[in-house]
């Protein structure tokens, strides 16, 4: 099903503004991207062809700090796409509380179509196409889909040399080149414990509770492994090719081992195959997608039999999905309170290159989850102070609130 990713953020974005009453040039100026670059990216292929990629950097707001957001590389990826993702990481951060503004990036492409050399030579060249609009105290890239910790190397590696050591010019980086402990898992921890507090809200006791978790990348299996610690039982996951279902709860640490020597979570003993239309709509407390946006629509709303949805990807539910599951009482924890320990602890990375003195894992774990909790609560209290506002609105109110503020105060709107 076609879903424009940056017409749903806009929805959401409006229904918040109209909810607090926001001034309509304002609430322009707060919806819309500062500055896009498009860019075409040449790329001799080993074979000695040449192929053309096209890239993306958006910077939606830097009022309340540099712009920050991942890089994802993906053959879905278009400017719509980047654009609402954007936004998005300026609303994140904002609820969250941390100074950054929000932006995005994305190639067009399929990297598992690269060889090393190739992805190696692309990101190089992505990186001086957009260098003259990002920057330690500009814009900082991070991980995102398909991108990962030798590519934010490589980035770092690029920049720094024209513009000198740079480690803080991207996060989600290598311990060994200034990366953070803790940085890897923070996604999907963070989405555990957004979880966690929401399931105390519904009086949902945690030992035992029925998870499903569609997208089995680093956010849905580090998800996996920490609710499982937590003692629910995970009954499916899913990749792109499918789903794995198991009403008992799969052994995660056993299909974390399956996963490593096999590179995939199906062909095992421990559960059945599934596929991901079904495994969306099977009865359990908590759905948690984490893969691509747009996968809860207007088509397949109805059908799901859970509790509640705990958003583990960005833009994964539709302005249509989220009305028929308001109808249904399946509240919804919003992306940009359930997925932003990554951003939280990329924050912490970032400060500690600046300030050239690392903390440790246990220090950087407590400060992201009193972040997450209190952001938390501080959602839930709004959404339950008024009649027919979910979490998602009330998450917007807040942080509207607070970029607009940012944007009167520094004078931008005159």
């Amino acid at each position: 099903m076609e879903i424009n990713n940056f017409k749903a953020y806009c929805d959401q974005f409006d229904r918040a503004a109209t909810e607090l009453g926001l001034d309509e040039n304002l609430a322009a100026l707060l919806k819309y991207p500062d500055r896009e670059l498009s860019v075409e990216l040449p790329l001799i292929r080993e074979d000695g062809s040449l192929k053309v990629f096209r890239g993306y950097r958006i910077q939606h707001n830097d009022a309340r700090g540099p712009c920050k957001g991942g890089l994802r590389f993906h053959p879905q990826v278009d400017i719509d796409e980047v654009r609402a993702l954007s936004a998005l990481m300026t609303f994140k951060t904002a609820l969250v509380n941390i100074p950054f503004g929000g932006a995005k990036g994305g190639i067009h492409i399929d990297p598992t179509e690269l060889t090393s050399r190739e992805l190696e030579q692309l990101t190089r060249t992505f990186v001086r196409a957009i260098s003259p609009i990002i920057g330690v105290h500009t814009d900082i890239p991070a991980p995102d889909m398909n991108t990962n910790a030798q590519i934010m190397a490589w980035i770092m590696d690029e920049y720094s040399q024209t513009h000198g050591y740079s480690p803080g010019i991207v996060t989600g980086k290598p311990i060994s080149l200034g990366g953070s402990k803790g940085r890897e898992e923070a996604t999907g921890v963070g989405v555990s414990i957004a979880l966690r507090e929401a399931a105390k809200c519904r009086n949902i006791p945690l030992e035992g509770a029925s998870v499903v978790i569609q997208g089995y990348g680093n956010v849905g299996s580090w998800a996996a492994r920490t609710l499982h610690s937590y003692g629910c039982r995970i009954i499916a996951v899913s990749d792109a090719s499918g789903g794995i279902f198991n009403p008992n709860g799969i052994d995660i640490p056993e299909l974390q081992l399956h996963l490593k020597n096999s590179g995939s979570i199906h062909n095992s003993s421990l559960a059945e195959p599934i596929d991901n239309d079904s495994l969306l709509c099977l009865e359990c407390d908590f759905l948690i997608p984490a893969a691509l946006g747009g996968v809860i629509h207007k088509m397949n709303a109805e059908c799901l039999n859970c509790k509640m949805v705990i958003e583990g990807a960005n833009g994964p539910t539709t302005p249509t999905a989220d009305e028929v599951l308001w109808r249904k009482n399946i509240p919804v924890i919003p992306d940009i309170l359930a997925n932003a320990g990554g951003v939280i602890v990329s924050y912490y990375e970032w400060v500690q290159n600046l300030q050239r003195h690392y903390w440790e894992e246990e220090e950087i774990s407590t400060k992201m989850e009193k972040k997450l909790v209190d952001s938390f609560y501080e959602m839930s209290a709004l959404a339950h102070s008024k009649k027919e506002l979910s979490y998602r609105t009330a998450a917007f109110m807040i942080s509207i609130n607070r970029v607009a503020l940012a944007v009167q105060m520094r004078g931008r709107t005159t």
